[in-house]
């Protein structure tokens, strides 16, 4: 009696996932909208004057726990500066095979320039193509805003 319970239960299953609603998706054509607290690629913001944010103070370099981020600070030219700061990252490097995106580093910049995005396509045939330079991670396709809010989580400021 308990073996024909089984298969009626076992039958039920069965029926219900051949009516529900499929769980995949059509990947690449419709890409998955990531959650919020996502940590994908990293980006370098800029102000709303067009500067770079980061001013070369190597907190994201210091609190990375696997040491992936290189940033050499330069002084910044009074004249034509680059960023807001007394300096800027004239070198600023993400390994991005040793990274973790574990977003300590977000979390340590103290003017919001590193921000990790909901991207997630990074695969690439070349390892050469996996250390981020600075010209890399200043490039945004969206309008290039964004700001830690008090969760950790990067959100992109209205304007």
């Amino acid at each position: 009696m308990s073996g024909a319970k089984n298969l009626l239960k076992g039958l039920g299953v069965t029926f219900r996932n051949m009516v529900s609603k499929p769980v995949t998706i059509c990947y690449p054509e419709v890409k998955r909208e990531m959650p919020t607290r996502y940590r994908g690629r990293h980006f370098l913001n800029r102000d709303e004057n067009g500067l770079e944010r980061c001013i070369g103070c190597s907190l994201c370099s210091v609190n990375c726990p696997v040491g992936c981020i290189h940033v050499v600070a330069a002084e910044n030219d009074p004249k034509n500066p680059t960023s807001a700061g007394e300096r800027y990252a004239e070198t600023y490097e993400i390994n991005l095979l040793r990274c973790i995106y574990c977003g300590y580093c977000e979390e340590a910049c103290p003017v919001d320039a590193v921000v990790l995005r909901e991207h997630y396509e990074l695969a690439d045939y070349d390892r050469g193509n996996y250390i981020a330079e600075k010209d890399d991670l200043l490039v945004y396709p969206e309008p290039n805003r964004f700001r830690v809010n008090f969760l950790g989580n990067t959100e992109v400021m209205k304007s």
